[in-house]
């Protein structure tokens, strides 16, 4: 059996998202991890894109979830990207990374990260 995976890395966005007031106000960056695995043996032999993950329309839909969307948990924005990509695309699983880097803690934390993995 032949897995295959087509995956965006570290997509950054701006966005409101936290549980605290100061962080839906001021806002933050947020970085995020799709990976959407499905049979794209068929776009590999014949190089169609329509038999494949369009990376720009896989990526408009983290940025509108990102950036339009509000969030108290790091954990209901990435569950929300993995449902919408789910839905959009001919995909069997997602994977779905969301990192808040330098989170305020009260200590130094490279970030904090929060993993769904979906299957359809």
């Amino acid at each position: 059996m032949t897995s295959t995976k087509i995956t965006l890395k570290n997509m950054v966005f701006y966005g409101y998202h936290g549980a605290f007031a100061a962080e839906k106000e001021l806002g933050q960056h947020v970085e995020i991890d799709v990976e959407a695995e499905g049979d794209f043996i068929r776009a590999g032999q014949t190089d169609r894109l329509d038999l494949t993950v369009n990376y720009v329309q896989l990526y408009e839909v983290v940025k509108e979830l990102a950036e339009k969307g509000s969030f108290n948990l790091i954990e209901a924005l990435g569950t929300a990207i993995a449902e919408r990509v789910l839905e959009r695309f001919e995909i069997d699983r997602v994977t779905v990374r969301v990192r808040k880097p330098h989170p305020p803690l009260g200590g130094i934390v490279a970030a904090s990260e929060f993993e769904i993995v979906k299957d359809k």
